[in-house]
């Protein structure tokens, strides 16, 4: 199936150029070309004494298996090209390792999501990957279903299944009764006698970011003092090479080439022993230096991948140098890998009874993408629908909800899933229109994240110079009214929202609440009765002054 390509921050952040690091010895080589007569670099003598390790990696599949992206007039993703592509690297170099950095699950495509995940983790074992680490969104079944896909067990839904064939590595995760981590911190890979440490760890932020339910009897730990912990016993070992798997963010600048976000912060505070760091969660382009380490995240869902070139030195069991590429996965480059081509139908043809239903006819694209203000058609669509279904004057809906877009045609019952995959209750909240005023200046949080909620029902302006929390200036009804600060107004979200999800604490203190049906359910209803074929457009409900 086919979807509009769903990252915000690709159409700004794609270079114009693709960023290769060589770093030798302790100093930065352009262009890989070196001053050091003891470091010859590309020449027959250089691949005599080096050895030379690739490793591939992917972040944020979300189990968008069998979905298709566009971008630049091109098709994107599917897992059986992205098999493809890595079965031909992998190809190129016998001393290959396929690693992952977290969310390979959760917010799902039907295909995965309806099957209990086990067709993603089913996909990954039959490419062949070797270590993996956990992302917030492995969580969002609990901790038991999580290790059941690990290690394998039983689900009273799916049965029996085996489980991962392959390690996940996690360092800051730790079981409260035991006092112990859930999962191994690293794992030692060994090449031609050379040993390369790699550390897994998951964005300590996670209980901000789900709901408390799925996170009960685990603690999550800083992601720096768990690095460098690990690294302390590798270092004990003998390993001087060393990789991190982080399921923490970075982005990077398409205009200077400048990276920014969480990874880049953890990398400048971790050993200098580290090396390389696969990043994750904010679905982005990132392949650059920091800090002697190379950083490097493949946007998400497959339709990118890692390519990271080390080459290491017998006599010091170090990485001399490193370089990485991030390959994109467009489909009319390669043949799709018929082994999975074939998986995917036997998944396929499980779900198409509920997915295939036709439920309306969009008459143009209805995407995610957000415009200069913050606001979306799609978000517009689904706050609506919300609104509507529980009566309220206003509704909100967190855009990371959102997970894909809707195309010009038929629109069936699967898309409309993978657009709303988490099945969320809604909510009908009380709050005075002072609350509604904190709620949308809590939408410029710490680390300079940035969360538009998308609304119905209302409007508001907003400044681009103010501080973080006076940003939001005039509030209005969609009628032109203004809010009163003292008055109170029926507010409906996501049962995620109410509970505080994503640094939205406001919501906590609504009142008289009241439970409404699953957001995807109310959604189809939605669609349903919509004049066809139907529509959404941006409206100018949130206005961005100077």
């Amino acid at each position: 199936m086919r979807a509009t390509l769903n990252w915000d921050a690709v159409k700004k952040a794609i270079p114009a150029f693709v960023l290769t690091t060589t770093i030798s010895a302790g100093f930065v080589l352009a262009n890989g070309n070196s001053d050091s007569p003891d470091l010859p670099n590309n020449t027959e003598n250089d691949k005599n004494r080096f050895i030379q390790v690739q490793l591939l990696g992917i972040n944020d599949l979300h189990g968008q298996l069998d979905r298709t992206r566009k971008f630049n007039g091109r098709y994107m993703g599917k897992v059986e090209y992205l098999a493809a592509y890595l079965k031909q690297r992998k190809g190129e170099n016998k001393n290959t390792l396929l690693v992952h950095a977290g969310d390979m699950v959760g917010g799902s495509a039907p295909v995965s999501s309806l099957l209990q995940e086990e067709p993603t983790i089913e996909v990954l074992n039959k490419i062949g990957f070797n270590l993996g680490t956990l992302g917030n969104h492995e969580f969002d079944r609990g901790v038991k279903e999580m290790m059941r896909l690990i290690n394998g067990g039983t689900n009273p839904k799916a049965g029996y299944f085996e489980g991962a064939q392959f390690p996940y590595l996690c360092a800051n995760v730790i079981d409260e009764k035991t006092g112990k981590l859930i999962l191994p911190p690293y794992e030692i890979k060994t090449f031609n006698g050379i040993p390369i440490g790699f550390i897994g760890v998951v964005l300590s932020d996670t209980p901000k970011i789900a709901n408390a339910s799925v996170l009960v009897g685990v603690k999550f730990t800083d992601e720096v003092k768990a690095i460098n912990k690990a690294v302390a016993e590798l270092k004990k070992q003998g390993v001087k090479a060393i990789v991190v798997l982080a399921h923490n963010g970075g982005s990077q600048s398409a205009l200077t080439g400048a990276s920014t976000g969480d990874i880049i912060n953890i990398a400048k505070k971790v050993d200098d022993e580290v090396d390389v760091m696969f990043g994750g969660h904010t679905h982005t382009y990132l392949n650059a230096e920091v800090d002697g380490k190379l950083l490097v995240e493949a946007y998400s869902y497959g339709t990118a991948f890692s390519d990271v070139d080390l080459k290491l030195d017998p006599a010091t069991k170090d990485i001399v140098t490193k370089k990485a590429e991030i390959v994109y996965v467009y489909q009319d480059a390669i043949k799709p890998d018929e082994e999975i081509k074939q998986m995917m139908k036997k998944y396929e043809a499980k779900v198409a009874p509920i997915v295939s239903k036709v439920i309306g006819a969009a008459a143009n694209d209805i995407t995610s993408t957000r415009n200069k203000n913050g606001e979306s058609a799609l978000g517009n669509l689904i706050a609506d629908s919300q609104r509507k279904a529980m009566n309220s004057d206003f509704a909100f809906m967190n855009p990371a909800g959102i997970r894909a877009d809707i195309q010009a045609g038929e629109v069936n019952w699967g898309e409309l899933f993978t657009i709303l995959p988490f099945k969320n209750n809604l909510v009908k909240v009380t709050l005075t229109g002072d609350q509604i005023r904190r709620v949308l200046n809590q939408q410029w949080q710490p680390k300079g994240i940035v969360r538009m909620l998308q609304i119905s029902g209302l409007k508001y302006t907003w400044s681009g110079t103010k501080g973080t929390k006076r940003k939001v200036l005039d509030i209005f009804r969609a009628d032109g009214t203004p809010i009163n600060p003292n008055s109170k107004y029926t507010v409906t979200v996501t049962s995620y929202l109410a509970n505080g999800g994503d640094d939205f604490t406001v919501f906590l203190e609504g009142t008289d609440k009241v439970a409404g049906p699953v957001d995807i359910d109310v959604f189809e209803n939605y669609v349903k009765q919509l004049k066809q074929p139907f529509t959404s457009l941006i409206e100018g409900r949130v206005t961005k002054i100077k």
